[in-house]
């Protein structure tokens, strides 16, 4: 088994503060939680839940999460199996992808874990989808 790099976690659905999934993967496990953005993808309402898809120009909102050192593995482990993610399989809904995020703070650069629509999902999203304009999943639960 390959282990993977402590990358800090980039969440723009369920997992940002305020959202169903926070507390019960995140509360008590992280370091710090602060805004940021994904550039070159843009977002999709699914069912219940969004879908970050690569894309020139596009602009996801979220949260950068630092985890606990302590707390990594396990975090690791849960966040993969929500996002129903599983290295180099084909069912996959989310593939977890290194990108760079920026900090809204101060416009600084980290690379971090982002789990983006897996390629299967990619093309029902482009032709069917709801593409949610501003990039932040909290406009389309307004």
């Amino acid at each position: 088994m390959t282990l993977s790099p402590r990358l800090p976690f980039f969440v723009y659905g369920t997992l940002r503060p305020g959202e169903p999934n926070h507390d019960a993967f995140l509360r008590g496990r992280t370091h710090s939680e602060e805004p940021g953005r994904l550039t070159g993808a843009v977002l999709y309402d699914g069912p219940g839940y969004p879908y970050a898809v690569e894309e020139r120009g596009g602009v996801v909102s979220g949260e950068l999460v630092t985890a606990l050192p302590e707390a990594y593995p396990q975090l690791l482990v849960a966040l993969d199996r929500l996002e129903e993610y599983a290295p180099g399989d084909p069912r996959n809904l989310y593939e977890r992808v290194e990108r760079e995020v920026v900090r809204d703070a101060d416009g600084t650069t980290v690379r971090a874990w982002v789990y983006v629509a897996a390629p299967a999902v990619v093309g029902r999203l482009r032709a069917r989808g709801k593409l949610i304009e501003s990039g932040d999943w909290r406009d389309a639960l307004r």
